[in-house]
């Protein structure tokens, strides 16, 4: 028997999971890192920490499932998309923090090329919006206060692992993190001149561009004795949306995850939104680039993670199910879950949280109730505006990710959309994508 090795590298924490060719879990570790929130709207990781702990995960699943390294026939990476590093590529050692995919610190620029009447060009060719939710005005960022840029190195957190993997051996990227870069034109499917010069990014730093399906290279055989090909390359979203089985256009999956990121297959249409989406490249059942509108939500199950930490409504994120099932009757509550402003199908970076119909006889579950419920009416918004843009009902909602475990939630959502909320049989789509696509490459499949 052959088996797959996914390595999902998330938000808040890296994961690995061993899949057999069959597809069945074998054996999985998780690993959470810090989270730095050093001014307000600014949000950083460690990229060192998070190569330590994905690399950690992945030895502790492999040893779980009692695999030696020849029976590891391919690698799969997943990430969380947008995240920007930059690196010396003489040390390996990134020259700053990594700049986190909700960081809003360069909304300033934004605004300045939105005045310049830069946005609709912008547009066009990437199919996003003008905002700093994606890499380019972070790397723009970066690339100010850095040093030599024949020196330097630019990759979301796919390119960073791959490096890292291949001891610096390969510097790439696929389609669908490249997609979210802003700098990287769909249509033509290729790094675009005019973009680079608009956000003054030398090409120089930037990764080659590989099929989401295809060998990127071979493991370090220190990492891995006997070494494992990286098969497999696809963003988070884009990997579950390949693990639900959405190959045929119109079919849509939403992901529960920190945020809220939908996506709807539209096949070779590359229409751009004209009701508040992103564009963005996805993979066709070959592993090869086809495109979908795509909804994104900041702040979803990073709500509860909210109301737990911050609130201290409860200790555990599964309480909130029962706490919200109490309370016996609606009521005005709302809750507004802007925390890092809105995305689709808004775009209001300066929106900020609030909480509404508060009474002197508001529990902590009414609260806890309506942070749910915040979750499930951020997706009807994105449903209604896929509904318009692509002119067709949608008919049935492909859910995954952590806050899907909520009960409450999912029924809520169900009620409120009118259609059925299916999950899967093997929860673990977003991984079970970046597999899918290793084992193509591969020959497994």
């Amino acid at each position: 028997m052959s088996y797959l090795l996914a390595l999902d590298q998330g938000t808040t924490s890296s994961r690995a999971i061993v899949f057999s060719d069959s597809q069945e879990m074998v054996a999985s570790a998780q690993k959470e890192f810090t989270q730095f929130y050093p001014q307000p709207g600014w949000v950083e990781h460690d990229a060192r920490e998070i190569w330590a702990s994905q690399l950690s995960v992945a030895v502790e699943a492999l040893a779980e499932a009692g695999l030696k390294p020849p029976e590891v026939r391919a690698i799969g990476i997943t990430n969380q998309r947008e995240t920007t590093v930059v690196w010396d590529r003489c040390t390996g050692q990134p020259v700053g923090p990594a700049i986190v995919w909700q960081d809003r610190r360069t909304a300033p620029q934004c605004e300045r090329l939105r005045a310049e009447g830069l946005e609709p060009l912008i547009q066009a060719k990437t199919g996003l919006v003008l905002d700093p939710y994606f890499s380019a005005t972070k790397l723009q960022w970066i690339l100010e206060r850095a040093g030599d840029p024949e020196r330097l190195a630019f990759g979301t957190i796919d390119t960073w692992l791959v490096w890292n993997l291949t001891g610096g051996e390969v510097h790439a990227t696929d389609p669908s993190n490249a997609a979210r870069t802003m700098l990287y034109n769909i249509h033509e499917q290729r790094w675009d001149p005019e973009l680079l010069e608009i956000f003054g990014v030398p090409e120089c730093v930037l990764p080659r561009v590989m099929p989401s399906s295809g060998v990127f290279g071979e493991v370090d055989p220190s990492f891995l004795p006997g070494g494992a090909p990286i098969a497999g390359v696809a963003g988070d979203q884009q990997a579950a949306l390949f693990g639900q089985a959405c190959f045929t256009p119109g079919l849509t999956k939403n992901t529960y995850g920190t945020g809220c990121f939908m996506l709807l297959n539209t096949g070779q249409l590359s229409k751009i939104s004209q009701y508040g989406l992103l564009t963005t490249l996805v993979c066709d059942t070959h592993g090869k680039p086809a495109y979908a509108f795509e909804g994104s939500t900041f702040i979803a199950g990073a709500v509860v993670q909210w109301l737990r930490d911050y609130m201290k409504f409860f200790a555990k994120s599964s309480e909130s199910e029962q706490l919200a099932v109490s309370v016996s009757k609606e009521d005005d509550v709302v809750l507004i879950p802007a925390f890092v402003g809105l995305g689709s199908p808004y775009w209001r970076s300066d929106a900020r949280g609030a909480i509404f119909g508060l009474t002197r006889d508001t529990t902590r579950e009414q609260i806890i109730r309506a942070g749910l419920k915040s979750i499930a009416m951020q997706t009807y918004d994105i449903i209604e505006a896929m509904q318009q843009d692509s002119g067709k009902f949608i008919h049935e909602l492909r859910v995954d990710g952590g806050a899907t475990g909520n009960n409450y939630l999912m029924q809520f959502q169900a009620d409120i959309l009118g259609i059925p909320v299916l999950l899967p049989e093997v929860t673990e789509s977003t991984a079970l994508g970046a597999a899918y696509l290793a084992g193509l490459s591969s020959k497994l499949y």
